[in-house]
C-alpha cells in the first residue's frame, strides 16, 4: 500500500525549497549565492531572512531521509540493476546532459557579472561551456543522490538477508532520538576552514558523508512501519521541542552566516534539524496520509518543479534588482508569484517535448 504521507511531505518540502530560494536570493547575511540584499547587516536587518534560519537546518536532510525510505520500497519491487538504471535516468541524466540543454541559462545569471567583464572577449562556445557548468545550482541534490545510489548497491549486497535492516526496525523512541547524535557526528565531516580557490567549498555544499548517513538512516531505520508509528505517536512533543530549539537557535545566532561549517556543525543547529525532521515525519503520517487530485499532481511534478524553478528565481530576481527601482517588498512578492506560477508552466511545457523531457527531467515517453 502506497504511503501517501511520504509523497505529501516530499512535495511540501520541495515547495518550501522554492520559497527559500526567493528569500535566499536577496539575503544580506553573507550566504553564498544570490545577488545580495538591500543594505548591509546589521544596519539593514532584513528580518525576512529568518526564513533561511528556519528552513535550512532540516529541509535537505529530510529529503535525503525520504529518499532512503523510498529506496527500500523501490527495491522490494525491482532488482538492484533495474532500480539503479531508473535512478541513473532520473538523477544523472538531468544533472549532466540537462546542464547543456536547460541549465546553462541558470549559469548565465550565476556568472552574468563576470560574463560582462572577464568573459567579454571569450569565444561563444567557451562561454556556453562555462554557463553550463555554472548552472548546476540545486541539481547538486540529484548528483549526490545518484552517487549514493551507486554506493548503495554495495551496501545492499552486504545486507542481502536484511539482518541489519531487521535489527534497526526494533529501535524505540529513545534510540530514534539518540540517532540525532549520529546526525551531529556526520555533520562534523565538513571542512571547517575551506581554502579559497579549492574544492573545499564544493564538498561543503554537497556534504556527501553527512547526507549519505541520513540517507542510510532513512533506508535502515525509518522505512519500518513500527518506527514510523512510534514517530507518529510522538509528533506533538517532537514538534514542541523542535520549535523551542529553533527559536533558541535563531535568537542566539541571528545575523550569522547560517551555511558556514561552524554554524552547521553546532549542536543547536543539529538538534533543531533532527527534531524537525522527526516532527514533520510524524505530523504528515498522522494527519496527511491521504491523496486527492492536487496531491497526485504534485507527487508527479514536484521533482520537475525543483529542477526548473531556479531559472525563474535567477532570471526575475536579477532583472528586478539590477534593472528596476521597485521597492524590496514588491520584488519579493513578484518573485514569489513568478516562481510558483512559471515553474509549473515551464515544467508542463518541457515535459511534453520528448527529447527535452529526457534531457531535463529524465523522463521517457509515457
Amino acid at each position: 500500500m502506497r504511503k501517501h504521507w511520504i509523497d505529501n511531505l516530499r512535495w511540501a518540502t520541495v515547495l518550501l525549497v522554492l520559497f527559500y530560494h526567493v528569500i535566499y536570493f536577496y539575503n544580506n547575511k553573507g550566504v553564498f549565492g544570490g545577488i545580495g540584499g538591500f543594505g548591509e547587516f546589521p544596519e539593514t536587518q532584513q528580518y525576512q531572512d529568518v526564513v533561511m534560519y528556519m528552513l535550512y537546518p532540516w529541509f535537505m536532510p529530510l529529503l535525503f531521509l525520504l529518499a532512503g525510505m523510498s529506496t527500500r520500497y523501490s527495491l522490494q519491487r525491482k532488482t538492484g540493476k533495474e532500480w539503479f538504471r531508473s535512478r541513473t535516468l532520473k538523477l544523472l541524466v538531468p544533472s549532466t546532459i540537462g546542464l547543456f540543454v536547460f541549465h546553462w541559462m541558470v549559469g548565465y545569471f550565476n556568472t552574468v557579472t563576470a560574463a560582462e567583464i572577464v568573459f567579454k572577449d571569450m569565444p561563444l562556445v567557451a562561454k556556453y561551456m562555462i554557463f553550463a557548468v555554472s548552472g548546476t545550482g540545486p541539481l547538486w541534490f540529484a548528483q549526490d543522490l545518484w552517487f549514493f545510489s551507486l554506493i548503495f548497491l554495495l551496501v545492499h549486497k552486504l545486507d542481502g538477508k536484511d539482518k541489519f535492516w531487521t535489527l534497526c526496525g526494533k529501535s524505540g523512541i529513545v534510540v530514534i532520538l539518540l540517532l540525532g547524535v549520529l546526525y551531529w557526528v556526520a555533520e562534523q565531516t565538513l571542512i571547517m576552514n575551506p581554502r579559497e580557490d579549492s574544492a573545499d567549498g564544493l564538498l561543503n555544499l554537497y556534504k556527501p558523508l553527512f547526507y549519505f548517513v541520513v540517507f542510510l538512516m532513512g533506508y535502515f531505520v525509518f522505512s519500518h512501519d513500527e518506527v514510523q508509528e512510534k514517530v507518529r505517536k510522538a509528533w506533538i512533543p517532537l514538534m514542541i521541542c523542535a520549535v523551542i530549539a529553533g527559536v533558541i537557535l535563531i535568537v542566539t545566532t541571528w545575523g550569522e552566516t547560517n551555511t558556514t561549517p561552524q554554524y552547521l556543525c553546532s549542536p543547536m543547529n543539529c538538534l533543531y534539524g533532527w527534531l524537525m525532521c522527526l516532527a514533520l515525519m510524524g505530523l504528515f503520517n498522522a494527519r496527511y496520509d491521504c491523496t486527492n487530485s492536487f496531491s497526485q499532481y504534485m507527487t508527479r511534478s514536484s521533482y520537475g518543479l525543483y529542477i526548473v524553478h531556479y531559472l525563474v528565481v535567477a532570471a526575475f530576481g536579477y532583472q528586478m534588482k539590477v534593472h528596476t527601482d521597485l521597492p524590496p517588498v514588491a520584488m519579493y512578492i513578484i518573485l514569489t508569484i513568478a516562481v510558483f506560477v512559471l515553474s509549473p508552466a515551464i515544467y508542463e511545457l518541457l515535459h511534453r517535448i520528448p527529447f527535452i523531457r529526457w534531457c531535463v527531467f529524465g523522463e521517457k515517453k509515457r
